[in-house]
């Protein structure tokens, strides 16, 4: 048993010592070097090593590395191998003068750098560039060569809008930055990058306005990140737990997205967008709890429409939340608030349950529940049918069958409807759990366990906080100036401050004095002069 356990110590020496070796400059043999590239990388046949001979005296090699699949192989050939075989004759200098050379007439891209030590060397690999080795010589060549298959930039679809821009999010950190910029072409719109997990190496970047942004929020961002220790990161929903304020709490205090429009909205309020490769899901910083029940045509429609729909949102919200708990509490414990006939009519409909309002109620969500979820996860061909053709045949069959009352499937099938009124899927989510939360306190205490749980969730709300901004502001602590985009969006020509708490300083969001958009003259008037007019060329 101890020679077993002394080979597999030893034997772990021998895997962790090529770890050791990458702190270390590249080797001067190009034979070495390959070597060890087809080491560490496990000889995988996405490795392509692909040498160059250069018919020169004497004989010179270039070797070109690079990961299938992730880099754009047409550029390597178009700009790398092409100039390189087309000006062999230049190539007939000193090794240590050929990076010179190539750099000069050999590879005719932009970004070049040069990298000694084999950290840098495979992480450049890993990213998708093309390095260029030469015999004689300890470092290498990197050429910014990143390409591949990616998804093309479509309409997003968690966030649909009937009026707005079409375009959305890709995977690529690049496309969405670029995104970005297109909207706010300012040179004060800042962009700063890093790589977080040790293995994955994901390259994540904040963006913000500097002369708007509150300089506090943006240090707090880029500390929590450079905080991070984990392994890998592969969505967005990584970084948004490892960076959040409150872990016990089923709100979302970070805001995510896949649209443009919706990051360079909230850039220009003074927020911190983080983007994260490989998803299409943006993250801002901080957010507040009516953020959730901003949608997008809210400011591209006209401010009474989008008031009364904004205000919509959030009574959908609250009664997803509460319907279920005010039926079972009317029901169980206060029959005298429901009026006589319908009263009769829901007595005698109950008649037949053999269970209370409580597990009638709960045996309903948890149905629909699971329908929700199944719709989700099938494909999206039998998906919508599963969960509409599900609910309407389970539905009918349990009222047939006498284990739940039409009243209550009438109120769980109201409940399920507006909650997908809310803009926000996370919210939507919390709206979800906290049902069964109001639930419980009802069928305990009747109405006055919903008011308590009123109460209750206010004041948790309340003491919320997102990147030190308080979660329920403007309306808590209030702030009269901010008012005018919260439960009602005022008109654009009317707005005249931004969210003191998150920008830099208090600005004017459409100008310092912006009139009331007026016609010069009345259409009357108009209509008068033509008339004149007319009579006169008559």
């Amino acid at each position: 048993m101890p020679s077993f356990f002394k080979k597999s110590k030893q034997k772990q020496q021998e895997q962790t010592r090529p770890k050791n070796q990458m702190k270390l400059g590249l080797y001067s043999s190009l034979k070495d070097n390959i070597e060890l590239i087809k080491k560490e990388t496990g000889n995988s046949p996405d490795i392509t090593v692909r040498t160059l001979n250069i018919d020169v005296e004497p004989k010179k090699e270039i070797v070109i590395v690079y990961v299938g699949g992730i880099v754009d192989e047409e550029s390597i050939n178009k700009f790398i191998v092409s100039p390189i075989m087309e000006n062999q004759d230049r190539f007939d200098g000193p090794p240590q003068d050929l990076f010179n050379l190539l750099t000069g007439h050999g590879v005719t891209l932009g970004d070049l750098n040069l990298v000694s030590n084999w950290d840098d060397f495979f992480q450049s690999l890993m990213d998708g560039r093309t390095l260029l080795l030469i015999d004689g010589e300890s470092k290498a060549l990197v050429a910014n060569t990143k390409g591949g298959e990616q998804r093309s930039i479509e309409q997003p679809e968690s966030e649909v809008s009937v009026r707005g821009p079409k375009d959305g999010f890709t995977e690529s950190i690049q496309t969405n930055l670029a995104l970005v910029r297109r909207r706010i072409r300012n040179p004060d719109l800042w962009v700063e990058s890093m790589k977080i997990g040790k293995r994955t190496k994901t390259d994540v970047s904040i963006m913000y306005l500097n002369d708007v942004v509150n300089p506090a929020i943006v240090e707090e961002v880029r500390h929590r990140l450079n905080e991070i220790q984990i392994d890998s990161i592969l969505e967005s929903g990584y970084i948004e737990q490892l960076i959040e304020d409150q872990t016990w709490t089923i709100f979302p205090t970070i805001y995510h997205t896949e649209r443009p429009d919706v990051i360079a909205g909230n850039i220009l309020e003074g927020r911190v967008a983080i983007f994260i490769d490989g998803t299409p899901f943006v993250l801002l910083a901080p957010a507040v709890f009516i953020q959730f029940f901003q949608s997008v045509e809210d400011y591209y429609a006209r401010f009474d429409i989008a008031s009364a729909l904004r205000f919509l949102r959030i009574l959908t919200f609250f009664l997803s939340i509460m319907a279920p708990s005010a039926y079972i509490a009317a029901t169980t414990f206060h029959q005298e608030m429901i009026p006589t006939q319908l009263v009769l009519i829901i007595a005698a409909q109950r008649e037949t349950v053999p269970f209370p309002a409580f597990v009638e109620a709960v045996l309903m969500e948890i149905t629909f529940e699971i329908l929700r979820e199944a719709g989700v996860r099938m494909p999206r061909a039998v998906g919508s049918a599963i969960s509409i053709v599900g609910a309407l045949v389970i539905g009918q069959a349990a009222v047939q069958a006498g284990i739940v009352s039409p009243a209550m499937v009438i109120i769980v099938s109201i409940t399920a409807i507006a909650n997908f009124a809310t803009p926000s899927f996370a919210m939507a989510i919390s709206a979800r759990l906290i049902r069964f939360l109001f639930m419980g306190t009802a069928a305990i205490f009747g109405f006055y366990g919903v008011i308590l749980g009123i109460i209750m969730l206010t004041v948790h709300l309340c003491s919320l906080r997102s990147f030190g901004v308080p979660y329920m502001s403007p309306l808590a602590p209030l702030s009269l100036g901010n008012l005018g985009d919260t439960l009602i969006r005022t008109p654009l020509w009317a707005t005249r401050e931004k969210a003191n708490l998150i920008m830099n300083e208090r600005e004017n969001l459409h100008g310092a004095h912006m009139p009331r958009p007026k016609p010069p003259i009345n259409r009357e008037m108009i209509t008068r002069n033509n008339k004149k007019g007319d009579k006169n060329e008559s």
